[in-house]
């Protein structure tokens, strides 16, 4: 008898421990996941047959993971893109679409937009610099991620098109790091490179080169000489460093313990930095190289088409989350793999001073460009690219007529509608809109990017600064309304009359007036214990508006 009441008692105090115990079973179950983000390369790399650039670290990588050989991003330049992978939404459908609408590139970003700028829409209507305001449902999805019981840490690019809210992530600095995860939770970890950055081709012209300019390969649209060849040196020895940088975080990943357990993804987030590759809406700017380690060992490569639309809801499924429904992307793995897709989307509006609009649709063999504005050259005059060394050669090529056939396509106005075969036309040379021989798979992509479009608001079409002012009315930007605190005997409660606010909080012990966003704000998901004799710190922010006031009081 005394056993079995022995027996009892045992099963009792277990299953009062049961749900505990699950909660802390499923924490762990969740994978690690880092993301190695570089900048501004296509699939330019030893595992996808081209060995200019030697890159041992990146190689060992892809030797142990699976390649995606058809990986796209929605934009080909860094915010809109950007923008993309936060929120899981195509740019054009939440007016992210414009290069840059501000300076939001680092950490929680700069939050004064009272400054303009010189730049003017295709009305000739002054853009001012602004934070964009999303659909009031569209959040980053590292809040689901922290609100799934994840340590989200990013290092430290942001470049969303607005300001990053202090919800959106646990770190977000340059010191960000995995290292500082509590015990017993899983992370997701964001380390960007930038030294393959279009802008190192001339920040870096001190510095030796260490790929030959004789042995680059040059690409047809561009004209083969020592300006180019030495240009195109500087990328693959700039694609170098950054593998050496990959070879940091990967060792500091085995010197934790935690490099077979943990899912790592690498990528770049657009195309190449060469004339005629970022901000082209073909090939050279949209198509990146994409491998995935992940914990079961998978390798070899998949022509899966994804898009970066699809990262967000990807990163959900891996958490055992499920992707929210507004979310256009598709997850390609985890819990919530879905079909695969048939065609990647893509996007060109305004570039720094030049705006222009194109849609694109692309399948696994075909590539289709609807130009709004075929009276505009292929060619954006823009400044910022204009600092590449080989641009003064070859814009002098130009002027002096001394370009080939080919090399003056980018200079040329455009064509109402674009066809490539991507198969039989790596570089997108030959425009097959008006073959007849093609005149079938000419109305399948156009009736696919129009089915894409079907029912959707497209914000790229609305002039700039007539969107700005729908979303800062009067043009003065939107403020996030106050939290609100409801103080009960065991609970506290928070909430904001601000439609799609999120709201951060921190419990002290003492009052600190120092308190601003750079520090470290925990998520409000639900009712808090009721800590009384503390003080509770809180703010509210609404992407693209203004953040509330970090208000206090004492809890009681």
């Amino acid at each position: 008898m005394r056993c079995f009441l022995f027996l009892i008692v045992a099963l009792i105090f277990s299953s009062c421990k049961t749900n505990e115990e699950k909660i802390e079973a499923k924490i762990l179950k969740q994978p690690n996941i880092l993301w190695i983000v570089t900048e501004d390369i296509s699939p330019t790399l030893s595992f996808y047959g081209d060995n200019t650039a030697k890159t041992p670290n990146l190689d060992k990588l892809a030797s142990e993971s699976l390649i995606y050989d058809n990986a796209f991003t929605t934009v080909g330049v860094c915010a809109p893109s950007r923008s993309s992978i936060i929120t899981g939404m195509y740019p054009t459908s939440i007016g992210t679409t414009h290069m840059r609408t501000s300076h939001d590139v680092f950490s929680w970003g700069r939050r004064d937009y009272s400054a303009k700028v010189d730049i003017k829409d295709v009305n000739g209507n002054e853009i001012r610099k602004y934070s964009a305001v999303v659909p009031n449902y569209v959040k980053c999805y590292t809040e689901y991620l922290r609100k799934a019981g994840y340590y989200c840490t990013n290092n430290n690019k942001t470049d969303y098109q607005f300001a990053a809210p202090v919800t959106s992530w646990d770190e977000n600095s340059k010191s960000a790091h995995w290292r500082n995860t509590p015990k017993g939770k899983p992370f997701f970890s964001i380390f960007n490179i930038d030294v393959s950055h279009e802008s190192y081709l001339w920040r870096n012209k001190d510095l030796p080169l260490t790929v030959s300019p004789k042995d680059v390969p040059i690409p047809p649209y561009l004209p083969d000489n020592e300006a180019t060849r030495n240009t195109i040196a500087r990328h693959y020895s700039n694609v170098e460093l950054m593998d050496k940088r990959v070879e940091k975080i990967i060792n500091q990943l085995k010197e934790d313990g935690l490099y077979d357990n943990t899912i790592i993804f690498f990528y770049s987030d657009h195309g190449g930095p060469l004339p005629r590759g970022k901000r082209a809406i073909l090939d050279s700017g949209l198509k990146v190289p994409f491998i995935v380690k992940d914990a079961k060992g998978t390798k070899g490569r998949t022509s899966r088409l994804i898009s970066f639309v699809d990262l967000a809801p990807t990163m959900l499924s891996l958490a055992g989350v499920k992707p929210l429904d507004y979310m256009e992307g598709k997850a390609f793995m985890g819990s919530y793999n879905t079909e695969k897709r048939d065609f990647v989307y893509g996007s060109s509006d305004r570039f720094d001073e030049f705006t222009d609009r194109i849609r694109s649709v692309r399948n696994k063999k075909f590539l289709y460009l609807r130009n709004s504005f075929p009276e505009l050259p292929k060619y954006k005059d823009v400044g910022y690219r204009k600092n590449i060394p080989m641009m003064s050669s070859f814009l002098k090529l130009r002027d002096e007529n001394k370009l080939n056939n080919i090399q003056k396509i980018w200079f040329e106005t455009k064509t109402p509608e674009e066809l490539y075969d991507v198969i039989k036309d790596p570089f997108q040379i030959n425009n097959l809109a008006e073959n007849s021989d093609y005149a079938s798979v000419l109305l399948e992509m156009r009736t696919a990017l129009n089915n894409f479009q079907k029912g959707k608001t497209d914000y790229g079409k609305i002039p700039e600064a007539e969107l700005i002012n729908q979303m800062w009315p009067n043009f003065e930007q939107p403020i996030t309304k106050d939290v609100i605190v409801k103080n009960t005997e065991n609970k506290i409660s928070l909430s904001c009359t601000t439609k799609g606010a999120s709201i951060a909080y921190k419990i002290l012990d003492k009052p600190n007036l120092n308190l601003d966003l750079n520090s470290k704000w925990e998520l409000y998901t639900k009712p808090l214990n009721n800590e009384k004799g503390k003080y509770i710190y809180t703010i509210a922010e609404r992407i693209g508006y203004k953040s509330s006031k970090i208000t206090f009081e004492k809890l009681n």
